[in-house]
């Protein structure tokens, strides 16, 4: 039940900071807080919806426990996550490694290898959007292990 009570809570919080950019937009005693805003993923790429008429939002949370890693893997569509606790560092095939914690925003990449990787004492706990087409994964695994950075 409280998974449920924080995923509504932060899908409120994702949904209100994208449709309104100010406070001055809502009643008395709402506030607003823009968490994030980009026209770009995490390593620089444009950001592109997929065109289809069978549009699916997927929203879920993902927790790693102390040292975990999601392993490697890419999204064929848009994602955004909010990291709720913890501190997550996410590895892309470049070999480039941003670190988010509590409270980030992440427009993740897209087509694009990466790892994440709980680098904290806690759990890591990240509230995901996936922007995806029905009946397509979100989430796609390399068929071969990811190769050595040089």
């Amino acid at each position: 039940m409280r998974t449920i009570s924080t995923l509504t809570a932060v899908m409120a919080v994702f949904c209100l900071t994208l449709s309104f950019s100010h406070a001055a937009d809502y009643k008395s005693g709402v506030s607003a807080t823009v968490l994030k805003k980009s026209m770009v993923t995490d390593n620089g790429r444009e950001i592109v919806y997929p065109c289809t008429g069978r549009a699916e939002v997927t929203a879920m949370t993902v927790d790693l426990a102390v040292g975990a890693e999601t392993g490697w893997h890419s999204h064929p569509v848009p994602v955004y996550a909010y990291v709720v606790s913890g501190t997550l560092a996410v590895e892309l095939e470049s070999g480039r490694v941003t670190t988010y914690r509590s409270g980030d925003a992440i427009i993740e990449v897209v087509n694009t290898l990466h790892n994440g990787r709980n680098q904290g004492a806690v759990p890591v706990r990240l509230a995901v959007f996936y922007t995806g087409i029905e009946g397509t994964p979100n989430v796609a695994r390399p068929l071969l292990p990811r190769p050595a950075v040089k």
